[in-house]
């Protein structure tokens, strides 16, 4: 099972701050996203707007990049300042 969080404004828009789901062995981060892409369709439209950082375990990785039962993904916001 894979932990999945929602930073900031993306909470609001997906309407939650955490999913848990199972995953297969071998299954990619982009494999996930469209998963997550059918169960929470807000997910959809913010990732087609771009600038949302996705990190597995705090490390933002290519969407190529295998997923592992117990592994964290954080979706976070465009971030600004200086």
């Amino acid at each position: 099972m894979v932990k999945v969080r929602f930073f900031a404004v993306l909470k609001s828009l997906v309407g939650k701050e955490e999913v848990s789901l199972d995953v297969e062995e071998g299954t990619t981060l982009a494999q996930l996203l469209e998963k997550l892409k059918m169960d929470l369709p807000p997910l959809d439209d913010i990732l087609q707007k771009g600038g949302v950082l996705i990190s597995v375990n705090q490390e933002v990785v290519d969407r190529e990049a295998p997923i592992q039962d117990g592994d964290e993904i954080a979706f976070l916001p465009p971030f600004a300042g200086g």
